[in-house]
């Protein structure tokens, strides 16, 4: 079958046209990073959407934005890989670093962070336990919402939890052990015998 030559053109065009638009439609992340710290919103909000969007090929350079920069940018970063949840699960070593961070704001946007990774963030039990115990209410309470998302894999936090609710009532941390110990919710917690203080 003979295919007509206009049609060979038409076919040609079409594909040459979409490969153009595939090529202009690459995102320019380095650039969405920029956009994303201006201080006019209708300049950062489309870029953080942009980035939302993206998902994990942004992850990356959000994680290096954690690691550098001005508190607020790295804050930003921080709430932006939080709306990603599981897709940022590239950022949580990072996330995990920032839990020890002297700013408190940064240390509760990781947190936060944290917990909408859900499971994947399990690589950071170790720190968001020490987290519990942190001099800020809203960072303690991050914690252990964060831990409580990761459910079962975050078991070497109950010494942690456990230390804390023989303190007092904290229902966050209460709901937290349930989802490790994967019990019913409401179920009674057994806390166990008493361990040493951690220095």
């Amino acid at each position: 079958m003979r295919v007509a030559p206009s049609l060979v053109a038409a076919l040609a065009f079409v594909v040459g046209f979409a490969g153009c638009r595939a090529k202009e439609e690459t995102p320019d992340i380095p650039r969405l990073l920029s956009d994303m710290r201006s201080p006019d919103q209708q300049v950062a909000g489309p870029a953080r959407l942009k980035l939302l969007q993206l998902g994990e090929p942004a992850v990356p350079a959000l994680a290096e934005m954690l690691r550098s920069g001005a508190s607020a940018d790295r804050i930003a970063a921080a709430n932006t890989l939080w709306a990603m949840g599981a897709r940022a699960r590239a950022a949580v070593p990072d996330l995990a670093v920032m839990l020890a961070d002297p700013d408190a704001e940064l240390r509760l946007a990781a947190a936060m962070a944290l917990q909408t990774i859900g499971d994947a963030a399990a690589a950071a039990t170790p720190d968001l336990a020490k987290a519990v115990t942190d001099h800020d209410v809203r960072v303690r309470q991050a914690a252990v919402k964060a831990l409580g998302a990761i459910g079962p894999p975050a078991a070497a936090a109950l010494p942690a939890l456990t230390r804390v609710l023989r303190r007092g009532s904290w229902p966050e941390a209460e709901e937290a052990v349930r989802r490790i110990r994967a019990l019913a919710p409401g179920a009674p917690i057994e806390l166990g015998p008493v361990e040493p203080d951690q220095p």
